[in-house]
This record gives C-alpha cells, sequence and structure tokens, in this order.
C-alpha cells in the first residue's frame, strides 16, 4: 500500500484530539507524523496514532473527500472511526503490512 492516494484520521487517543489528512503515499506519511519528522499541528499535540483511512482512486477524489471529512462536526467524525475502528485500534501495523 505504498503510493495510493488515501485521507486518514489521526488520533492522540480515544475520543481525543483529531487530525483529518490526505496524502499519495499513506505508509510514509504516517510514519512521519509518527516520528515527528515535520513540524505542525500532530507534532505540536502528540496526534500520531491512526485510527481511520480510505484509499481513493486518485488524489483529486481524496481531496474531495478530505475536504469534505473536514467540514463534518466531531459527532460524525467520531462515528466514522467508530463504525470501521470501535476499539480505536493503530492501524499503523495494518498498513505496513
Amino acid at each position: 500500500m505504498e503510493k495510493q492516494a488515501a485521507v486518514y484520521l489521526l488520533a492522540s487517543q480515544r475520543n481525543g484530539t483529531l487530525y483529518i489528512g490526505v496524502t499519495s503515499n499513506l505508509v510514509k506519511r504516517i510514519w512521519e507524523h509518527r516520528n515527528n519528522a515535520v513540524e505542525g499541528f500532530t507534532k505540536r499535540y502528540g496526534v500520531h496514532t491512526l485510527v481511520y483511512y480510505e484509499p481513493h482512486a486518485t488524489m483529486e477524489a481524496a481531496i474531495t473527500r478530505e475536504k469534505q471529512l473536514k467540514k463534518w462536526n466531531r459527532a460524525w467524525k467520531l462515528r466514522l472511526v467508530e463504525e470501521r475502528n470501535p476499539d480505536w485500534r493503530d492501524l499503523w501495523p495494518e498498513i505496513v503490512e
């Protein structure tokens, strides 16, 4: 799952601070977040746990979805995570297999 357009959600903990992002290389981008390789929100607030992601056929589709999710209220975002990942497991091992 290297070069693949994707939207992802990171969390600081269950029901904690959320971050929504988009990338063309999910493994690389999540590694950067987990290792504080890039300055910004996730480093500042310790948001490193991958709790949700969805692959897309194109970057255009992924960016459209990211913009949509960013407009959602918090309850909808939490429900999205809960539906696919009710235990709020870190999905990092799943994407690096």
